[in-house]
């Protein structure tokens, strides 16, 4: 049921009221235009989290690039977390994952189209993209972890929420796992819920939107997540490894078709050493050694690891009326933009 992974450490709560203290502050100060928000010409997109870690952005991000990128030059912009290099980079398919992080190295060998690029600053990211050194020219631009980098107003802020994990009932860092005050989801325009079991009844949704309370204009979705249908022949008992952040839902979801599915869990954005290597394939013993399309581009060297590619569905038949309002939001800006010029 939803909040069933949070664990607070009440033990540091007087921590967590001061640094709830300092990031109200900052964020009352962009309220108040004492810090000021950089609005700009492209449509901006921006998905993000108020939980640290594990509410699915890259399966989303992908799926917003799967969504546009078919009739508008599509580009990404992370900060990208856990990098070696620093400052504004472009990334090209020989990119080295050192150089750009993880998740936007999946994103760019997945999807070389696109133009895959990271900073630290959103800003400056963002105008880099829009030079006109950047061919094809950038049309639509997507923040990839940006909720609480307000010094870009995005057209579109959607915010995600762990199913398991909802805002209402965490807790601020270090207690609990939010970088912020829930109060801040009223930022959004969109909420999505994610990874949700396939059953969620009306009734629990309508539970968790009253939890959640809402604003009218906020419109609200819930996802899961879907897996290939060949993922049942691939043998007895195979070996599940993980570097995400909430792996659960991911569990539960395959044991319901691998029943014997075994995990061996590592912490996020893990750096898979030689030893971690060599205890996996101790581990598995000949086994099928199954892990996600993120942790492939860390895990090297082993002979019978396959990959399990994660989609997003919409829950209630409701694909249509979101994509619907990200087309119109994008046609709508690139059409003013247009008028702007002539």
């Amino acid at each position: 049921m939803e909040g069933d992974h949070i664990k607070i450490n009440y033990w540091l709560m007087p921590f967590s009221w001061l640094y709830g203290l300092v990031v109200g502050i900052r964020n009352l100060m962009f309220d108040y235009g004492l810090l000021k928000s950089q609005a700009f010409s492209l449509p901006v997109i921006c998905v993000g989290n108020i939980t640290v870690g594990g509410t699915g952005k890259t399966p989303h991000t992908e799926y917003l690039i799967n969504l546009l990128a078919k009739n508008y030059q599509v580009a990404v912009l992370s900060r990208g977390y856990k990098r070696k290099s620093k400052g504004y980079r472009l990334a090209t398919t020989q990119s080295p994952m050192i150089e750009i992080g993880d998740e936007p190295y999946q994103m760019k060998q997945k999807f070389p189209e696109i133009h895959m690029a990271v900073d630290k600053d959103r800003c400056h990211g963002i105008k880099k993209l829009m030079s006109d050194n950047i061919l094809p020219p950038t049309e639509v631009i997507l923040l990839d972890d940006a909720f609480q980098h307000r010094y870009v107003q995005a057209g579109i802020n959607i915010l995600l929420m762990d199913y398991h994990r909802l805002i209402c009932f965490d807790a601020l860092l270090p207690a609990g796992r939010l970088r912020e005050h829930p109060i801040g989801h009223l930022r959004a325009d969109i909420i999505i819920v994610t990874k949700c079991p396939r059953n969620l009844t009306p009734m629990d949704r309508r539970g968790i939107e009253r939890s959640l309370d809402l604003g009218n204009w906020q419109k609200v979705f819930f996802t899961t997540y879907k897996y290939p249908s060949q993922i049942e022949d691939l043998g007895e008992n195979p070996l599940l490894v993980t570097g995400i952040a909430s792996p659960e839902q991911m569990v539960y979801d395959l044991q319901n078709i691998i029943p014997q599915l075994e995990l061996m869990s590592f912490p996020d954005h893990h750096h898979f050493t030689k030893r971690d290597i060599e205890n996996i394939r101790h581990r598995a013993a000949g086994r099928t050694i199954l892990t996600t399309e993120k942790d492939a581009t860390r895990i090297q060297g082993l002979d019978n690891l396959k990959i399990i590619p994660i989609e997003v569905e919409f829950l209630d038949n409701k694909k249509k009326e979101f994509d619907h309002l990200i087309k119109n939001y994008v046609k709508k800006i690139l059409k003013l933009k247009y008028y702007l010029l002539f």
